[in-house]
């Protein structure tokens, strides 16, 4: 930390159930680039979770992505999840990439009203949605 103490706590991972495990993992891995960490099948449980992100979890928060076996429905979003948002270099391009790539693009790449960020939305295969942030456009 900054101020020399040492570190205490930290985000680990974001855990999101999902209705298609190989649907997600593909848009998690092929369409935004993240590695699946790690992937494991509890059959006494009947659940499956699979670990995706940009870096190892020692270092990185990540998402955790969980398929209930016998989730036949798919899961209402609720109305109190709002987004993951991750930072991207030439969101433009990045988003042309996610199109070509099958990838959903809900809000088109942008400035923000009355701000100099750019960004976009992209949604996942569970209606999740995902912020896409010019990386240039942040704020320090």
């Amino acid at each position: 930390m900054s101020d020399g103490q040492p570190r205490t706590h930290r985000v680990m991972h974001t855990m999101i159930r999902v209705h298609d495990l190989d649907a997600s993992l593909d848009f998690y891995t092929r369409i935004l680039k993240m590695k699946l960490l790690r992937k494991h099948d509890f059959p006494e449980g009947r659940f499956s979770l699979a670990f995706v992100g940009y870096g190892p979890e020692a270092d990185n928060a990540v998402i955790e992505l969980t398929h209930n076996w016998d989730q036949s429905d798919p899961y209402d979003l609720g109305s109190g999840y709002g987004h993951v948002a991750i930072a991207v270099q030439d969101i433009y391009s990045a988003c042309d990439e996610i199109k070509r790539n099958g990838g959903k693009i809900i809000r088109e790449a942008g400035p923000m009203k009355n701000d100099t960020l750019v960004l976009a939305f992209v949604e996942d295969p569970d209606g999740y949605k995902i912020e896409l942030i010019d990386a240039d456009t942040v704020a320090a």
